[in-house]
């Protein structure tokens, strides 16, 4: 091999191994949902991103009351105000009962409880362990979609099927 040749070579070696990462994180699975209040003014736009672990949802939110809010994924892609009661239950693949420390629990679509400061914003980055954006019975867009639902109060962990949590306050349908 000429020396011009394993130059090439060689540079197109390194190349593909510096940039692989980039097009690693390039493909990473990717969802929204843009979150409207019960008079369906916007009040923010979750990411979903597929992770190690499940799917980390992150949101800057604006315009709740302050406070501890449980939120949840729901198992129908509707979100038809003001009630928000076309989303369904909680997404429940699994028939499990409700919340992170019921013995029979947790929904798939169950979730930590955040906090709205006095202003009425929130920040959010949770992670959804039991649920995917790709393929299978996990999978957050199966027949009918599903939404993020966040509620009046905050999830008690426990109480079957939503843990005490209070009306539906906003909504966001997840699309790809």
């Amino acid at each position: 091999m000429s020396r011009c040749l394993k130059a090439r070579f060689l540079a197109s070696a390194a190349f593909l191994l510096l940039a692989a990462p980039l097009f690693a994180q390039s493909s990473a699975l990717t969802a929204h949902a843009a979150i409207v209040d019960s008079s369906g003014k916007s009040i923010g736009t979750a990411t979903l991103t597929e992770s190690t672990g499940g799917v980390r949802i992150t949101a800057a939110l604006t315009g709740l009351p302050p406070g501890t809010h449980g939120i949840h994924i729901h198992s129908v892609g509707k979100c038809e105000a003001p009630g928000f009661t076309s989303a369904g239950g909680h997404f429940n693949p699994d028939n499990k009962q409700h919340g992170m420390k019921n013995p029979m629990g947790a929904h798939a679509g169950d979730l930590p409880n955040f906090d709205v400061a006095a202003d009425g914003t929130a920040s959010l980055s949770l992670l959804a362990a039991h649920v995917t954006l790709g393929g299978g019975p996990t999978s957050l867009f199966h027949d009918g979609g599903t939404a993020l639902v966040i509620h009046a109060n905050g999830d008690d962990y426990m109480t079957d099927p939503s843990g005490n949590s209070g009306a539906r306050i906003a909504c966001g349908v997840i699309q790809k």
